[in-house]
């Protein structure tokens, strides 16, 4: 028996666009070239609405 999900399931779309932010493992944070914190940076916030790395659901399995 195959789950329901599996019939539905689609590989996550590549984005096109290239953040100006990376994730920071030592801070776990996400970081601008700079060394800024890429959350209080409230112009990059409001041209791609968070800051959010896919971190956090690769290595934590209730994401």
């Amino acid at each position: 028996m195959q789950p329901f999900a599996l019939n539905y399931a689609r590989p996550a779309a590549q984005s096109e666009v290239t953040a100006p932010y990376a994730y920071d493992t030592g801070l776990q944070l996400n970081v601008l070239s700079d060394g800024r914190i890429a959350a209080h940076d409230h112009a990059l916030l409001r041209e791609f609405g968070t800051t959010t790395s896919t971190a956090g659901s690769k290595t934590h399995f209730d994401d």
